[in-house]
């Protein structure tokens, strides 16, 4: 069974309608790219049909959030951003000054997970998570600048 139909099946299972609109916008966002946002699910869909607006496509996001289905999270330049849960749990550290984005792998999380557990009492969500920093080229460009200087 593809994600898009396994994310169907639980909406079902939990009493939920399976509208067309809901069936489409789960398909978009399961079979696109790895990270949308709501109005670039909402655009996809108009090459496709009409009878969609944007806060349908936001309900259904926030439906899939809600059940752990999806994941929602900022990207670099402010925008919310989903995922389905078929992308696992993934981290990915954003350079601040060129933009670049680099998969990590998700266990160098595991000891801040549990300081936060231990210290704060705090169960984090970590399943998507962004970091943002410097990529080594622009550490490098920013220590090159300075030395000229």
């Amino acid at each position: 069974m593809t994600h898009c139909h396994t994310c169907l099946d639980t909406l079902r299972k939990l009493g939920h309608r399976i509208t067309p609109q809901r069936e489409m916008i789960i398909e978009v966002l399961s079979h696109g790219d790895d990270h949308n946002t709501a109005e670039e699910i909402y655009q996809r869909l108009q090459n496709r049909t009409h009878a969609i607006n944007l806060a349908t496509v936001y309900r259904t996001l926030d439906l899939l959030v809600t059940h752990a289905l999806a994941t929602r999270t900022y990207s670099l330049d402010g925008k919310i951003i989903y995922a389905t849960m078929q992308h696992g749990p993934h981290v990915h550290l954003s350079c601040r000054q060129c933009g670049r984005v680099i998969k990590a792998d998700h266990n160098s999380l595991l000891p801040f997970s549990v300081i936060l557990k231990d210290q704060y009492k705090f169960s984090a969500d970590l399943q998507h998570t962004i970091i943002f920093g410097f990529c080594h080229e622009c550490q490098a460009s920013s220590t090159n600048q300075n030395k000229r200087r």
